[in-house]
């Protein structure tokens, strides 16, 4: 099991002990100690983050303070070397994470999201490829990305612009990712490229790469509103090789598919929505020091504000708990279809992305002026927390997802749990 770094006082920024709603919660005490962990890490990085923000460069010293910690062992399994935290605490730590920086979490959450989901398949099928992989996470050798984002093309993960071609012992792949964050100190990531398969038809599949491949360049576009330290720079894809084997999945074009489900839209989904919802969190501390050393907090408007934020809050919280309590008992893929895992899934990035949006916005009509500072962290905070709308699916696709399977509508054939792999075939005649 991964030894986390000795406990120290959790300070805040503005002085004083800081005290983080998230640890108010009922944790038991591996709960307790992946919080307290990501807390001593926020509470450094929080001093770093107008450095990276305003230079808009990757923040190489936290990965550092997170290699050193442990922090990136933290979904591997425990008997491959991890501290085999499941999806609620991770949940629980990235939200605590982001309240000290929010470029630094998501990043990360590009890391210790796909691994605890590679662990989650690893432990139902024990394959040796991913076993591999996880020990040399848990080795330090390993640190991943998952980057799948194109322009023009939904990120629901069925379909890709990148096209892959059989080629002597694999596929032959090219094409262009956007959106490819923490792609500044990985060193391998896991990509997604359509390809056509004679017996089933056009396929996406799931494939992984070391970062040195020949073919790979990463083209530096990232000049962004906020969020700027992941620096989420674009990979073109040209004539890569990627061996037979490391094709990790694959499914028809257009279709949900349940390992999809089980993967992505249970562990990724939540996990950003939880780094919103912690910038929000973070601002809310922020806010309430100020208001207090401006001896307004026996405003009854002040107080309003307040309770509406702390509903929010919760709010959101409530919904990623449940969607992680379904995850871990199995619920959401045995409790109804997969389109309706799908719709769930966006419903644990909607309600936290969206609430942290308007917990910013109240924080606004109770400290006015100094929210407009550059100089006050607020401005960073209120930058970075507007992603979550757009990503990583928007509004829109999310609230389609959810609109349709209310209805009883078909958002896409699915592939379930009894027919997902290579072998499975579409539902119809897929263009």
């Amino acid at each position: 099991m991964v030894a986390f770094a000795p406990r120290q006082p959790s300070r805040s920024p503005v002085g004083g002990r800081r005290k983080i709603a998230v640890v108010q919660r009922l944790l038991n005490a591996r709960g307790r100690e992946v919080v307290d962990l990501a807390g001593r890490l926020a509470d450094v990085f929080a001093g770093r983050a107008e450095v990276f923000d305003r230079e808009n460069r990757f923040p190489f010293e936290n990965y550092e303070d997170l290699r050193r910690s442990g922090y990136l062992e933290l979904t591997v399994p425990e008997e491959l070397g991890g501290f085999g935290a499941g999806l609620e605490e991770l949940v629980l730590a990235q939200e605590r994470l982001a309240q000290g920086d929010a470029s630094t979490a998501l990043a990360v959450n590009m890391h210790v999201s796909p691994v605890g989901q590679w662990a989650s398949v690893w432990r139902e099928t024990r394959d040796p490829r991913l076993e591999e992989l996880l020990r040399g996470v848990a080795a330090g050798e390993v640190i991943w990305a998952s980057l799948t984002s194109e322009r023009g093309v939904e990120n629901t993960m069925s379909n890709a612009n990148t096209r892959a071609v059989r080629a002597d012992g694999g596929f032959r792949v090219s094409g262009t990712k956007i959106f490819c964050t923490n792609s500044e100190i990985c060193t391998h990531f896991s990509f997604s490229a359509r390809y056509d398969d004679p017996d089933t038809g056009p396929r996406l599949g799931i494939f992984r790469t070391p970062k040195d491949a020949e073919g790979l360049e990463f083209i530096r576009t990232w000049d962004t509103l906020g969020m700027r330290g992941t620096q989420s720079n674009d990979l073109a894809l040209e004539n890569v090789f990627v061996p037979e084997d490391a094709l990790f999945h694959s499914l028809p074009v257009n279709h949900l598919d349940a390992r999809v489900l089980k993967t992505q839209y249970a562990w990724a989904i939540a996990t950003f929505g939880a780094v919103y919802l912690g910038i929000a969190a973070g601002a809310m501390e922020w806010a309430k020091a100020g208001v207090v050393k401006r001896g307004r907090a026996d405003d009854p408007l002040v107080q309003d504000r307040f309770a509406q934020m702390e509903i929010l809050l919760e709010t959101a919280r409530a919904v990623l708990t449940t969607h992680c309590q379904a995850t871990d008992s199995g619920f959401l893929f045995e409790g109804g279809s997969v389109q309706e895992g799908f719709a769930r899934g966006g419903l644990s990035k909607i309600v936290p992305c969206n609430n942290a949006v308007e917990i910013m916005r109240l924080i606004v009509d109770v400290i006015g002026g100094p929210t407009y500072m550059r100089s006050q962290p607020f401005e960073r905070m209120w930058r970075d927390v507007q992603a979550g709308v757009i990503m990583p699916m928007t509004n829109l696709q999310a609230s389609r997802m959810l609109g349709m399977t209310s209805l009883g509508l078909e958002v896409a054939p699915s592939i379930g749990f009894d027919e997902t792999g290579p072998g499975s075939r579409p539902k119809n005649v897929v263009a």
